[in-house]
């Protein structure tokens, strides 16, 4: 069965993942003390802790638990310690975990309006991304996996993407032949493909050694993951291109999350919601910071693209815009592009 269909299934015995705790009366015909119910909420992702999601993550946690004693316990496993994306929406599907925060563009398989935010060069920046998120259109991504026993919560920054390889790539002509590493999006392997690269489909944590040992060439990925990743100690240039976004799709298991009693899940989303703010507000800096960190390395060397140059790999991935406009939705990609101005 495969992935899909598993997650369409009637979820029979959904366990909650909560633990629930009760005294036990001391003398007979008194009434047994009972303490609340102590929810938890197991939350993996693949990033490092240093990482915007990293950090946005711990501070949930921190925050959920001290507002919430002895009612809910965060339980955040970064850097791929409980299992990768993949794996993690499909486990939110069947309980196994409560909370996950993948990449947006993990979800082709379920739908394809989230392939908006893998347009090439749609976002010139994060602000533009954040505009379209708080749109009617945006808002509305966040409900669209219901049916799936998924319901997102928020979206979360990481940052704006760069190419990074053997050789300077300047123009798309330079990755002509090479083997870049992406993620498990049809949108972003036919990217690569327009600019004369060979996708190579590959888990997040897999990544460095597969570049170090060259089973890959090149990746593209935001300033805060090369750095956190190590990347730039096995990839020499560096190209500060801007041509997609990285986010994360921030949800939670809908059974889990309904079962909750109304003053902790309104009380938890509004704590999600002040950890997005403090937390996309921030993305940028840290995005920033660790690019400094890589050209102070003196391992890479960073080209950051002209405008005349970005436009020459808009004109060279206009054909990807072409295949998948209609399948995401041109009423979504023109609110996009609406938001992006």
């Amino acid at each position: 069965m495969t992935v899909h269909a598993r997650i369409r299934v009637i979820l029979l015995g959904f366990l909650l993942g909560v633990v629930a705790g009760c005294g036990s009366g001391s003398e007979a015909g008194s009434a047994p003390a009972t303490e609340p119910t102590l929810y938890v909420i197991k939350f993996p992702h693949v990033t490092a802790p240093a990482t915007p999601k990293g950090q946005m993550a711990q501070r949930f946690k921190e925050l959920a638990e001290e507002r919430f004693p002895g009612r809910v316990r965060v339980e955040v496993y970064p850097s791929a310690q409980l299992m990768e994306d993949t794996e993690a929406i499909e486990a939110l599907a069947f309980g196994e975990v409560q909370m996950i925060a993948t990449s947006v563009s993990l979800y082709d398989r379920l739908t394809q309006k989230f392939q908006v935010f893998d347009l090439p060069f749609l976002f010139s920046d994060l602000a533009a991304v954040e505009r379209f998120q708080r749109s009617p259109e945006g808002s509305a991504l966040l409900t669209t996996l219901t049916d799936s026993g998924i319901l997102g919560l928020a979206f979360w920054h990481n940052g704006m993407k760069q190419f990074s390889g053997p050789r300077p790539i300047i123009e798309p002509n330079d990755a002509r032949g090479l083997k870049f590493r992406v993620m498990e999006s049809d949108i972003i392997q036919a990217e690569i493909e327009a600019i004369g690269g060979s996708p190579q489909k590959m888990a997040f944590g897999e990544v460095f050694q597969a570049l170090q040992t060259g089973t890959v060439d090149a990746q593209e990925n935001t300033w805060s993951n090369i750095y956190s990743a190590k990347f730039y100690e096995v990839q020499p240039y560096m190209t500060e291109s801007n041509h997609g976004y990285i986010g994360y799709y921030v949800a939670v298991n809908d059974a889990f999350w309904k079962s909750l009693p109304d003053d902790l899940r309104a009380g938890l989303e509004a704590t999600l919601a002040e950890v997005t703010e403090w937390g996309n507000a921030r993305s940028e800096t840290i995005n920033q910071e660790d690019k400094q960190r890589i050209i102070d390395s003196g391992r890479s060397q960073v080209t950051v693209l002209t405008p005349e140059q970005q436009a020459v790999w808009q004109d060279a991935l206009r054909p990807v815009w072409d295949e998948f406009s209609d399948r995401i939705g041109r009423d979504l990609v023109d609110a996009a592009l609406a938001a992006a101005q």
